[in-house]
């Protein structure tokens, strides 16, 4: 296998499989002499990635692919119908007129109506009952 085939997720999978196996005393796939080993400091996950460049790794990546449907796709229509700004306003406005006609539309409170409300709002036998 070369290198190049894996994602950096299966190499890391892949190397982490075999250098379990190594770390359990599995045998080495690789000829290797002290000196290399040495090298390698002994680590497993180094003698794994040392096995895994020199291709002599027995592993094969299953890779799901997706299915396949036979139904054809139902074709997509573009219409080429399109609402003229004068059309669009036109309906803005009569939605407008509409809410305004259904609606009741608030107006701003003026003063003398503001100082009638704060007298009006209770009798003067409720106000004694309050504070009393």
């Amino acid at each position: 296998m070369v290198n190049h085939e894996f994602s950096k997720y299966e190499k890391a999978r892949i190397l982490g499989a075999r250098g379990l196996q190594i770390s359990m005393d599995a045998p080495l796939l690789l000829k290797m002499d002290n000196e290399s080993m040495t090298n390698l400091n002994f680590d497993p996950l180094k003698l794994a990635e040392a096995e895994l460049n020199s291709g002599v790794l027995p592993i094969s990546v299953k890779r799901p692919m997706p299915e396949k449907h036979e139904k054809k796709l139902k074709e997509i229509v573009i219409t080429t119908d399109t609402v003229s700004d004068k059309k669009k306003k036109e309906d803005e406005l009569n939605e407008e007129k509409d809410i305004v006609d259904g609606g009741e539309i608030m107006e701003l409170v003026t003063d003398t109506e503001e100082s009638e409300e704060e007298f009006s709002i209770g009798s003067d036998d409720e106000a004694k009952e309050v504070l009393g």
